[in-house]
């Protein structure tokens, strides 16, 4: 019997997902920039930026809503990265099961954010929005630390700066697959998507819009767990079988 080959198979699935973790940031960013005080929670690039125009007093957004987003991703980025770290036998692959693990806790700030929302009606106070912040920074900051796990060039599903200069850089080598070319511009329209979703929703249906991030992230840790827990329990099976053959 032939064997087939499920790598392609799952490289698609991967790819799907990614295009998923990028709409949801995008909409997370358009939310938190127009209703929670002018801050990213997933595009640090632009919070850095905000916090020198604010050292030369040049206006921009609070202080303590910057310094918040800034300091809860990095600790997002640090307990993720502590969660995708390889241990034993959990393998490699395309997507490891501890991939998986951390955006799964990574729904913890979403649901957290929910309920301080939906407890103020959509309308925090300024020192709740400061929370909000930090419960979407941190979502944030453990994404980005799954993906990056995955070593998936150019892709990093909260900011499009890397995923601009792998493409542009396609240009002069066409060489390069098609495969990933579609890819960087999965991440590009996606993230548009997303942003456009979540300002729509905002103003048409204010209260419900952090629902769509929290909803396409479940999405994909739901997927994920169906579509790769076989495939790498077998791997890792059949790894232990030839360590002690």
């Amino acid at each position: 019997m032939r064997k087939i080959d499920m790598r392609p198979r799952e490289i698609r699935v991967r790819d799907l997902l990614l295009n998923a973790l990028t709409f949801s940031s995008g909409a997370i960013d358009a939310i938190s920039f127009i209703a929670l005080g002018k801050v990213f929670t997933a595009f640090m690039t632009g919070n850095i930026a905000f916090l020198g125009l604010r050292l030369a007093g040049a206006g921009g957004p609070g202080w303590v809503a910057i310094m918040v987003a800034m300091a809860a991703f990095s600790v997002g980025v640090y307990f993720g990265t502590e969660v995708v770290k390889p241990r034993g036998h959990t393998g490699a692959g395309v997507w490891p099961h501890r991939v998986t693990s951390a955006l799964g806790l990574s729904l913890l700030g979403h649901a957290g954010f929910l309920v301080l929302w939906f407890a103020f009606h959509g309308h925090p106070s300024n020192d709740v929005a400061h929370i909000l912040l930090g419960l979407w920074a941190f979502a944030m900051g453990m994404q980005s630390a799954a993906v990056r796990s995955l070593h998936v060039d150019g892709v990093f599903t909260t900011a499009a700066t890397a995923t601009f200069i792998f493409l542009m850089g396609h240009f002069a080598n066409w060489s390069d697959s098609a495969e990933e070319r579609r890819r960087l511009w999965g991440v590009l329209i996606f993230l548009f998507l997303g942003a456009l979703a979540g300002g729509l929703l905002l103003v048409h249906a204010h209260i419900y819009a952090p629902v769509l991030p929290f909803v396409a992230t479940g999405l994909v840790v739901a997927t994920a767990a169906v579509a790769f827990q076989n495939r790498e329990a077998a791997k890792n099976a059949a790894g232990q079988k030839r360590a002690f053959a």
